[in-house]
């Protein structure tokens, strides 16, 4: 595409990485494309922002016209523009992230062959620079994890105490020190028990919830590690 001058247009487009915990695991939707270029390869979802749309809007458009997801709580995440990114042209790309509590029901719709949550270390070849920019919101998200709530996302409303380490731990890459945690995160205030318990193999294990309030109390320190 050439602008009236001649000279090659810069068209905008739009991405989504939408993160979740699966298996104890971070997990990336991805879907697979249908149509050139990259036909066949998987890649976040995402399309061209269209003139009457704001980038929210059009992220939240293409989201749910590859995958049928929608109401998600997006974020800015970064514009990516590489001048080899795409092999079309000149293409800028703004990404937004979702942290969401659990995977999605999730169907490929429009120019999607298929779509998979896939675990985010062991992502497959995928198109254009799609997997520079999931790594970028996995490094963001592990930046996050020690100054907001965004942990908090990533569970139930009522959660466990091994369920919040295993979230931590799947974000972090690395195992954490039980007891050292559980004081951390004790000590911070940010989670208050229910007086419910959850029963399971072992012994009932104490339900907590997240504290919106005492979380924007302590954002400007480090929560944990």
């Amino acid at each position: 595409m050439r602008n009236v001058d001649g000279t090659s247009a810069i068209l905008l487009t739009v991405d989504v990485v939408i993160l979740t915990l699966r298996d104890s695991s971070l997990h990336v939707l991805l879907v697979q494309r249908r149509a050139p270029p990259f036909a066949g390869q998987w890649a976040i979802p995402g399309g061209l922002v269209q003139s009457n749309e704001s980038l929210e809007e059009g992220a939240r458009r293409t989201l749910y016209e590859r995958t049928g997801i929608q109401n998600v709580p997006l974020e800015q995440l970064h514009t990516f523009d590489d001048l080899d990114r795409d092999p079309r042209g000149r293409v800028v790309t703004v990404a937004y992230c979702a942290v969401v509590p659990a995977p999605l029901a999730a169907h490929a719709g429009r120019n999607a062959a298929d779509v998979c949550w896939q675990p985010v270390r062991m992502l497959p070849e995928m198109a254009f620079d799609h997997a520079k920019i999931v790594q970028f919101a996995v490094q963001r998200l592990r930046q996050k994890l020690a100054h907001s709530a965004i942990g908090f996302q990533l569970l139930p409303e009522r959660f466990t105490l091994s369920q919040l380490q295993r979230a931590y731990e799947a974000v972090l890459g690395e195992s954490l020190d039980k007891r050292n945690f559980r004081r951390r995160i004790l000590q911070a205030g940010v989670i208050e028990p229910t007086g419910e318990v959850l029963f399971g193999d072992g012994r009932p294990a104490r339900l907590y919830r997240c504290i919106p309030s005492a979380v924007a109390e302590v954002k400007p320190r480090r929560v944990f590690p």
